[in-house]
């Protein structure tokens, strides 16, 4: 061997001693890095995860979804108002779709949910639906993390939430649906009933008035006035959804802030009370209007229209503590409906308490922060009614069929 390829070798050789050396260096020098940046240690604990089973379950007139992972992972959600077994026919047509996907790409799974059977899209079924499997996904991907989910929204942005009814609020019902116009008598009787709130409650009170889309606006238009004296925070349900321009005629008669939306789904139905200005106070129900991720989108179409968010609430603490998460992370918001929460044969346990006020502590613990009772969810299941009834609201005075 000649001395120029000895020479040569010899350079290859120290190079690669070296090379080996900086890449030793350079790796101890990444894990001293790494264990200074908890950054640096961070693992995508979602992206190996896929849905492996997705089922519905009736639960005391409610609606339960969840959703199992291969991860060992299950996320719960809630829906209601619909007839269960046409609802659990849906959620096994949609589970046809969800096996296998990644349940933490919860947008991408909202969309291909509500946008992929063009000709039967929106609608109270196929929104309820996707609001509770919405709620299910948001509970993996919290618990795939370790956080709560209104982390994973922005963060907390209030340290509590306040409820109705509580010891310093309350709504007044309609009492049934009402017919076109007031009497004298009638009108007396609600605002006697709000007074006598007023009174027992003091001036620092939330009172509300439901109208629940039993009021026609002729009766409601008399109601309003009568009532104004006694700042009520506002008219609920002012009238039947579909139609902007009665709520634009309501809105022109009455001075009391109106409020509505507990029927209204997605960002598509909610803008047009934005855009015309008639509505003061927005409720969405989590469990209708499209789950967390529309209740975040409507709340910040309405945030740029200076209108805060009063969510409505029919749904179990699971439902509940699932609106928790969503008002936690935003700005407009004025109080929620619940009282202490409904937990039909206690099959949950909450991470929130609730104090003398009416104030929600916020949710902890990873995900809801709801733990799901899973054999007693399946009891309440099997006592499933096999029929359900269809209603008949009618008027008394003369049995027409009454709109509500």
């Amino acid at each position: 061997m000649s001395e120029h390829v000895s020479r040569s070798i010899s350079r290859r050789a120290a190079l690669a001693s070296m090379g080996a050396g900086a890449t030793g260096l350079a790796m101890l020098d990444d894990a001293v890095v790494a264990e200074k940046d908890p950054a640096a240690q961070v693992v995508d604990r979602g992206s190996n995860l896929k849905i492996t089973d997705v089922r519905m379950f009736y639960v005391a007139g409610k609606l339960y979804v969840r959703i199992q992972t291969n991860g060992n992972i299950t996320g719960w959600g809630e829906t209601f108002g619909l007839n269960a077994r046409v609802a659990m026919a849906l959620v096994a047509a949609m589970a046809e779709g969800l096996k296998g996907e990644n349940p933490t790409r919860i947008e991408h799974l909202w969309q291909r949910l509500y946008r992929g059977p063009r000709d039967s899209r929106g609608g109270p079924y196929m929104t309820n639906v996707i609001s509770a499997v919405d709620m299910a996904l948001w509970d993996i991907a919290g618990k795939a993390w370790g956080v709560p989910v209104y982390r994973l929204l922005g963060g907390p942005t209030r340290d509590r939430i306040r409820l109705y009814p509580s010891a310093t609020s309350y709504k007044v019902g309609p009492g049934g649906p009402r017919q076109f116009a007031a009497t004298p008598q009638m009108v007396q009787g609600y605002v006697d009933h709000v007074a006598e709130f007023r009174r027992r409650l003091g001036p620092d009170a939330a009172i509300m008035l439901d109208a629940h889309c039993a009021m026609p606006p002729a009766f409601l238009i008399q109601l309003a006035n009568a009532i104004e004296p006694y700042d009520v925070l506002w008219i609920e349900e002012p009238a039947v959804p579909g139609n902007i321009e009665v709520f634009k005629r309501l809105k022109d008669a009455i001075k009391v802030p109106l409020a509505t939306g507990e029927r209204d789904r997605t960002i598509w139905e909610f803008i047009p009370y934005l855009h015309e200005g008639c509505i003061d106070i927005l409720q969405p129900d989590v469990g209708a209007c499209g789950g967390i991720s529309q209740m975040k989108k409507i709340a910040t179409l309405a945030e740029a229209y200076h209108v805060p968010l009063a969510p409505h609430n029919a749904s179990t603490v699971l439902g509940m503590t699932a609106s928790f998460h969503a008002i936690a992370s935003i700005p407009f918001f004025l109080i929620h409906e619940g009282g202490r929460g409904y937990n039909p044969g206690n099959v949950a346990r909450v991470s929130w308490t609730i104090d003398k006020q009416g104030y929600a502590s916020l949710p902890q613990g990873p995900g809801l922060g709801v733990e799901i009772d899973q054999q007693a969810v399946e009891k309440m299941h099997a006592k499933m009614p096999k029929n359900g009834g269809w209603p008949n609201p009618r008027h008394g005075h003369d049995g027409a069929i009454a709109d509500y």
